[in-house]
């Protein structure tokens, strides 16, 4: 029972973080000052016990994001709400870029998951679509923090809530098309 519920906080809090600009966005448009920042700030220290020992290089971001969101409860500052896209970017960015100088590259890593024995000549071509994921978060993070810095809420959500994901959905989807119907056939 125990494993049920942990796996269901690790749900639960999952989809609300993915929805954080939209939680921002109606939190501070229809809730008290403040109580939004403490929702999140209660959910990312959710997210940092329940992954404690599954995803420990995500801690750092996590953390971050409670020290964001905790002091913009504290310092009635909501616009630090809007900094946590940047976070997340800036971390994917480094443990992607960390890879390729380690290797194996995290994208290689991933596909080793659900093909154990790829073959060598994958190497390299993993090697590029990580280092394209890495171009992708320098651009999303650049974004973001634009967005939190000179536009509107809506702007800032329309772009962290929406188009961001877009973004890394055809990413994910165009190199997995990509690979299975064009690298299949060579």
């Amino acid at each position: 029972m125990r494993l049920f519920s942990q796996k269901a906080l690790q749900i639960v809090t999952s989809v609300v973080l993915l929805g954080y600009p939209l939680a921002v966005y109606f939190g501070l448009n229809y809730l008290p000052a403040g109580t939004i920042a403490m929702v999140l700030c209660s959910l990312l220290i959710l997210r940092l016990i329940v992954q404690k020992q599954q995803v420990k290089s995500m801690i750092l971001p996590v953390a971050v994001g409670i020290g964001l969101t905790a002091a913009s409860a504290i310092a009635k500052r909501h616009d630090w709400l809007l900094y946590y896209p940047v976070v997340i970017n800036l971390s994917m960015l480094a443990l992607f870029a960390y890879s390729l100088k380690i290797g194996p590259s995290m994208v290689e890593r991933l596909a080793r998951l659900k093909e154990p024995e790829l073959p060598d000549e994958a190497t390299p071509y993993l090697k590029k679509v990580t280092l394209i994921w890495c171009g992708l978060f320098v651009f999303n993070g650049s974004v973001a923090l634009y967005t939190a810095c000179y536009t509107s809420l809506e702007t800032w959500t329309l772009y962290n809530g929406l188009i961001a994901y877009l973004l890394i959905g055809s990413l994910l989807g165009g190199e997995w098309l990509y690979r299975t119907i064009w690298l299949k056939k060579s």
